[in-house]
C-alpha cells in the first residue's frame, strides 16, 4: 500500500505522467501527431508501446531496513522504479528503452515530521544519501538518485503522508500546510472556506508544496505573486542536524532571511515538512482576452507596456506564431497576446478596457464592440486563448506521447531584462535553430512568455523536431547545450522556474559567482555535514 497515494487511493505510473490506468489515449496521441506532421512537416514512428512494471529490472536492493523504520520504507519495485526518473525528455525514453540504472535502495514514506527526523538520523549513520521527493514532477533530474560511490546506498523520502492543510488563519488569510501535499488535495482542503492559493503551475496535478518551495517554482499568476517566494510566510525544515522553524511575518528586515536559505534549495539541506502559506480569496469576477498581432516585436512592446502599467494583469502570456500554431491556438500567422483579470472584491472590467487600449496603441487587432466578459464561469477557456489553455494543461499527458511516437519536444526557459531580450532572443533563436537542423533535419523552435516583469519577461521556448529513434538523448542534449550557451551569453539565467537539478548544473556553476557558490557550500556543511542530502544538486557532494 505504501506506493498509493492516501487521499484518492489510486497508484501513480511508474513510467508516464498520471495515476495508472489514467491519462490521453493512443487515439489522442494519433490525432496530435497527424496534426504536427500536418503543420511541421515531421516524420512519425510507430507509436512505441509503454513499459510494464515485469519488463524492468532494477538492481538489488543494497540497504537492509532498519527494524524500527521497516514500516515506513519499501524495497518494493513498482515504488523504486516510480522513484527513478523525473519527466523531462530524456527520462521518457530512457523509460520506453526499459533503463532504470539508478533506483533507489529503499523508498520511505514518513507519516509525521518525526518520522522525518529518524529517517535522516539513520541515512547520516549508515552512510545513505537521501532524495526528497513531491509529486517526482522534475524535468531537471533533481530527483534521480544519481550519487557517489562513497554512499552505500540511496533513500527516496517520499511526503505524499504529510498531505493535509493543518490550519488556517482568517484574519492573516493563510494557512498552515504539509508539505507533501499535491496541488488538487491542497486546493481540495483550501475550497470549503473560500480560498485558493491560485498556483497552477503546469505540473499542478502531481507536484507539492514542498517540491514548490524547494524548487522556486512560478505558478498562476504572470504578473505580481508569480514565484513560490511570495508565497511563503514561514517554514519548518528538517535538517540532518536540527529542525528549522522560521517565525511567521508579513516581511522581515532582520538580515539574511532563514526562509529564502530554504527556498530553492532542491533538497540539498533538508526536507520542508509544513508551511505557512498565503492564500487568495477565491476569484468572483473574470475577464480574459486575445489579441492578435502582426508582428512579434508589437506584442513584445505592448506585453512591456502592460507589466509596465501597474494593472497586474493575473494572465499575460504572448505567443509567437510558430507557439500558436504548434498548440492551435492560431494559424501560425499572426503572434497571440493572452490577458486576463480576475478579482473576489471588485468588477475587473475597467482594468481589461485599458489593457486592450494599450494593445491598440502597439497596433493589436482588438474587437472594439465586444465587451469583456467580468462574469463567473469559465471564462477564458474559449477562442484562441482557450484552445492554447486546453493544450497547456493537456502538455503533460501529451509528453509521453511525443517519445512513443518518435517526436524529440521539449522545452527550456529562462529570464531577462527587457533591454536585453532582443539581442538574447535573436541569439536564442539561431541557435537553437541551428541546432534543430544539425540534429533533427527538420523541425521548428518556438517562444513564449510565461511570466513578465516591469523589468523584463520570462522567455518559454520549445523545439520539435524529428526523433532519431535510440539517439534522442544525444540530440536533446545538443540542442539544449547550444541553447544554453547562447542563454548566459546573452545574460539570461539558466532557468526562471524549471529549477536546476543535475541537467543545469554545468550553467548554473557558470551563472553564480564563485563567492556565492563557496558561501553556499559552507551554508550546506553546516545543515548537513555529512552531505547526505540530494548529492551533486547545486553543490558537489
Amino acid at each position: 500500500m505504501n506506493s498509493i497515494d492516501p487521499i484518492v487511493m489510486k497508484r501513480r505510473k511508474f513510467w508516464g505522467w498520471g495515476y495508472e490506468g489514467e491519462g490521453v489515449s493512443d487515439a489522442e496521441l494519433l490525432d496530435l501527431g497527424s496534426s504536427i506532421r500536418d503543420r511541421f512537416g515531421l516524420k512519425l514512428q510507430d507509436l512505441e508501446a509503454a513499459p510494464t512494471i515485469d519488463e524492468i529490472e532494477l538492481r538489488e536492493s543494497r540497504v537492509k531496513s532498519k527494524a524500527s523504520l521497516e514500516h515506513l520504507l519499501s524495497a518494493d519495485k513498482w515504488s523504486r522504479a516510480e522513484h527513478t526518473l523525473g519527466k523531462n525528455l530524456g527520462d521518457f525514453v530512457r523509460g520506453l528503452e526499459r533503463k532504470y540504472d539508478n533506483p533507489p535502495d529503499l523508498v520511505a514514506f514518513p507519516e509525521d515530521e518525526g518520522d522525518v527526523v529518524d529517517i535522516l538520523d539513520w541515512a547520516e549513520e549508515e552512510g545513505l544519501a537521501v532524495i526528497p521527493f513531491g509529486g517526482g514532477s522534475s524535468v531537471a533530474q533533481g530527483i534521480e538518485p544519481i550519487v557517489p560511490d562513497t554512499f552505500r546506498g540511496v533513500i527516496s523520502l517520499d511526503l505524499r503522508k504529510l498531505s493535509r492543510v493543518l490550519e488556517i488563519d482568517r484574519e492573516s488569510r493563510s494557512a498552515r500546510i504539509q508539505g507533501g501535499v499535491l496541488g488538487p488535495h491542497m486546493e481540495d482542503q483550501l475550497r470549503p472556506h473560500g480560498y485558493s492559493m491560485r498556483f497552477f503551475l503546469q505540473a499542478f496535478e502531481f507536484s507539492s508544496l514542498g517540491g514548490w518551495i524547494a524548487t522556486r517554482a512560478a505558478g498562476h499568476f504572470a504578473t505580481g505573486f508569480t514565484q513560490i517566494d511570495d508565497y511563503v510566510q514561514s517554514m519548518r525544515v528538517v535538517t540532518p542536524t536540527g529542525v528549522m522553524s522560521s517565525r511567521r511575518l508579513p516581511c522581515d528586515g532582520a538580515g539574511v532571511s532563514d526562509n529564502r536559505m530554504f527556498i530553492g534549495s532542491e533538497g540539498t539541506m533538508g526536507v520542508i515538512t509544513e508551511a505557512w502559506m498565503r492564500l487568495q480569496d477565491r476569484p468572483s469576477f473574470r475577464a480574459s482576452m486575445s489579441v492578435p498581432f502582426s508582428k512579434f516585436e508589437a506584442g513584445v512592446g505592448a506585453i512591456r507596456a502592460l507589466s509596465q502599467s501597474g494593472l497586474y494583469p493575473s494572465n499575460c502570456r504572448l505567443l509567437d506564431p510558430v507557439e500558436s500554431l504548434l498548440s492551435g491556438a492560431g494559424d501560425g500567422d499572426d503572434t497571440i497576446l493572452i490577458v486576463a483579470f480576475e478579482s473576489a472584491d471588485h468588477d475587473v472590467t475597467p482594468w481589461m478596457n485599458r489593457a486592450l487600449e494599450i494593445c491598440r496603441e502597439f497596433g493589436g487587432r482588438v474587437e472594439s464592440d465586444k465587451p469583456a466578459d467580468s462574469s463567473q464561469g469559465a471564462v477564458g477557456r474559449t477562442g484562441a486563448g482557450g484552445r492554447w489553455r486546453n493544450f497547456f494543461v493537456k502538455g503533460p499527458y501529451y509528453k509521453e506521447g511525443f517519445a512513443r511516437m518518435g517526436i524529440l519536444r521539449e522545452t527550456f526557459e529562462t529570464a531577462c531584462t527587457w533591454s536585453a531580450f532582443p539581442e538574447l532572443h535573436a541569439r536564442v533563436v539561431e541557435a537553437a535553430t541551428k541546432a534543430v537542423k544539425k540534429e533533427c533535419g527538420e523541425g521548428a523552435v518556438a517562444c513564449r512568455f510565461t511570466h513578465v516583469y516591469p523589468d523584463g519577461p520570462a522567455p518559454y521556448y520549445t523545439v520539435i523536431g524529428s526523433a532519431r529513434r535510440g539517439g534522442e538523448v544525444e540530440q536533446w542534449a545538443a540542442i539544449k547545450a547550444a541553447a544554453s550557451e547562447a542563454v548566459l551569453e546573452a545574460g539570461g539565467t539558466i532557468t526562471h522556474h524549471h529549477a536546476v537539478g543535475r541537467f543545469h548544473r554545468p550553467w548554473y556553476d557558470q551563472q553564480r559567482s564563485d563567492v556565492f557558490a563557496a558561501a553556499l557550500t559552507g551554508a550546506k556543511r553546516a545543515v548537513d555535514p555529512g552531505l547526505i542530502m540530494n548529492p551533486g544538486v547545486l553543490v558537489d557532494a
